[in-house]
């Protein structure tokens, strides 16, 4: 047990050095490529901190252990929400651009709608059970590709952050990407590894590691990667992060599952789902509450205070 607490301590120490040399790599490397930092937070940040949701759930359908697998989505989602935006927002007010208010909160909604309909089967089709399909796979996966597109279109507008000076050159702004990518992934995979084990050494269910514990540890390179972005001021990032990761999780990582292994779906989760929902909505509601397209502390303590209650719902439902 000792050994784990070293391993868990010593993967929040990856975790903070990666995030660190992420934002720092990816923010200068969009100055150089003259792209904003929300394109860089959607695609090269998002995808590199959701590696560890990546990583656990292919080896999770590997092993056809399903609870893990849609708890560490669907936790991992509402963890971004209300436990990552909760603590950055309380370390500084993040402003909110007016097309990621339009276009990529409401696509992340439209994720998790996907994701209702292609889960339930018994509640639709009539089905005796409900299995996430090779074909639902597809259809998530093809979801995540137009995502894509629509991303390169972003691209290519030329914000004006994009002509501030960038901070380090081109080699050394990849260098640090990959370092804090790597930083990151083993960071995440050291604190996952060693609290699914204290976690399973204290007689937790597996679908209960799957939404705390689990979910908590791969959400952390997301959480360390925007709580450095949102002290360094840099809200773009830390929202893009969150929320780039959000439909990364949906459309490519619980496709490319359900395509290696078909994965149960317990109805239970739905009210897990209605959550995500509930939560993604209220990101949505609080760009105009106040300060247009701004999330202040007190909506940041708010959502820190939801994810307590959440954390003590899935505790008693075991």
């Amino acid at each position: 047990m000792i050994t784990q607490f070293i391993i868990f301590i010593l993967g929040f120490v990856f975790l903070i050095y990666g995030g660190n040399y992420l934002v720092d790599g990816a923010s200068s490397l969009a100055k150089h490529l003259k792209i904003s930092d929300l394109v860089i937070g959607l695609t090269i940040v998002s995808f590199g901190t959701s590696a560890p949701e990546l990583t656990v759930n292919v080896i999770a359908s590997l092993e056809n252990k399903g609870g893990i697998t849609v708890g560490n989505v669907i936790g991992s989602n509402i963890a971004n929400i209300l436990l990552i935006l909760g603590v950055t927002a309380t370390i500084s007010p993040l402003f909110i651009k007016h097309s990621t208010v339009w276009k990529e909160i409401p696509l992340s909604l439209l994720a998790i709608v996907v994701f209702f309909i292609v889960s339930n089967d018994i509640l639709i089709n009539n089905d005796n059970k409900n299995l996430i399909t090779r074909s639902d796979g597809l259809i998530l996966i093809s979801f995540f590709v137009i995502f894509l597109a629509y991303v390169f279109n972003l691209s290519r507008y030329k914000p004006e952050e994009a002509l501030i000076e960038p901070k380090f050159g081109i080699p050394l702004s990849f260098f640090l990407i990959i370092l804090g990518l790597t930083g990151l992934t083993y960071g995440g995979k050291f604190v996952v590894s060693s609290g699914s084990e204290i976690a399973r050494k204290l007689g937790f269910s597996q679908e209960l590691i799957g939404f705390s514990m689990i979910a908590i540890g791969t959400s952390l390179p997301e959480l360390f990667t925007s709580t450095i972005a949102a002290y360094k001021k840099n809200s773009e990032i830390a929202i893009g992060n969150v929320v780039g990761s959000n439909i990364f999780n949906i459309f490519w990582i619980m496709g490319v599952s359900s395509v290696i292994n078909p994965v149960p779906f317990n109805e239970i989760y739905n009210i897990d789902t209605l959550i995500l929902i509930f939560s993604t909505l209220l990101l949505f509601i609080f760009n105009f509450t106040g300060k247009k397209q701004t999330i202040y502390r007190k909506e940041g303590i708010l959502f820190l205070a939801t994810y307590l209650i959440y954390l003590m719902f899935i505790f008693k439902r075991g």
